[in-house]
């Protein structure tokens, strides 16, 4: 059997399913605020990867990352610049990481590395 996270590339992180999708590796288009983070939560990815959106006001591109951190998930961002926002298919092939949580840094997720270089080196299937 195979141990390997499976992936799931989705426009919106809304399309999670709960139960469904738990453990999965989440590569998203949705911008990493805070009502974002709740869907994810409710999933309990893996790791979720959100698009920072520009950052915005009070850094609420970025939400997600410390509130599924204090829930146990790992999270992090490409930059807007990088990816387009909504589209999964940028952000996994297009995007650079920006931000992540300490437990998506545990993972192996750091500033500057590509999406698809996280994605590869956590193994996970399509």
């Amino acid at each position: 059997m195979d141990a390997r996270p499976r992936l799931r590339r989705v426009d919106s992180i809304t399309e999670l399913a709960p139960g469904v999708d738990a453990g999965c590796v989440a590569v998203s288009g949705s911008h990493g605020g805070i009502s974002s983070a709740h869907y994810a939560l409710a999933a309990r990815p893996l790791i979720a990867v959100f698009n920072d959106a520009g950052v915005g006001k009070d850094a609420a591109g970025l939400a997600a990352l410390s509130f599924l951190q204090s829930h146990g998930i790992a999270a992090c961002t490409v930059a807007h610049h990088s990816a387009r926002i909504g589209e999964a298919r940028s952000t996994l092939h297009d995007g650079v990481i920006s931000h992540c949580n300490a437990l998506a840094a545990a993972l192996g997720a750091r500033a500057g590395q590509t999406c698809a270089a996280l994605i590869d080196a956590l193994g996970a299937l399509e």
